[in-house]
């Protein structure tokens, strides 16, 4: 009788977990169309490049957000982009806001994305898709591209991710302010299509 109750014990746990696995908006890319402005923006915690747990709310003591989301260290154009942020980080800085990026790579790849772009500012993971999810960018670029980027862009997918599924989320960017208030907001399904940092700048003097 003991070993049929442990069974069941474990088939719930079993169950249980493939629906906590599930909790994620996963919806086709033409239906993807982020946080609206004006929205609350829903709160999260993620650990950085160093292994540290960053709150949103905390960060949001400080002053405004720039939440930028990227595909991975292996995409060029989010190398580009991020690279661009740290160009600008000074003055982004100058208007009392932060820089935070999120992707589904773990620590270990976002710590090589840091030290290859010199960046100075929190890269965070995204585990489990759970952030971009809840931020609607979430998609499946489906077998063929997964493998194109794992194949010539060494993506790595099941590896980075710590999962097997190969999401990833649109590279959007948020401007969100210290009530969480998403006050602009970048978002394209065209990969190469990045916000601009001269952008940010303006949408960030206004919040003064």
């Amino acid at each position: 009788m003991r070993f049929y109750k442990l069974l069941i014990f474990a088939l719930l746990l079993i169950l249980g977990c493939g629906t906590a696995h599930a909790q994620i908006n996963l919806l086709e890319l033409e239906e993807l169309k982020g946080l609206e402005i004006g929205v609350i923006a829903p709160n999260f915690d993620a650990v950085n490049q160093n292994g540290q747990r960053i709150h949103l709310d905390s960060i949001l003591k400080d002053g405004p957000l720039v939440i930028v989301f990227y595909r991975g260290q292996w995409c060029p154009f989010c190398n580009r982009h991020l690279d661009a942020f740290q160009d600008s980080l000074a003055l982004v800085s100058a208007f009392g806001a932060n820089v935070v990026a999120l992707s589904p790579e773990q620590p270990t790849y976002l710590k090589a994305m840091e030290s290859k772009l010199e960046l100075s500012y929190d890269l965070l993971y995204d585990e489990g898709y759970k952030i971009a999810s809840d931020y609607g960018l979430l998609f499946d670029p489906g077998v063929a591209l997964r493998n194109r980027y794992n194949t010539f862009l060494n993506a790595n997918f099941k590896e980075a991710h710590q999962d097997d599924r190969g999401f990833l989320p649109i590279p959007a960017t948020f401007i969100i302010d210290r009530d969480r208030r998403v006050v602009w907001k970048h978002f394209d399904p065209n990969y190469k299509a990045r916000s601009s940092v001269l952008e940010i700048l303006s949408v960030l003097s206004n919040l003064q």
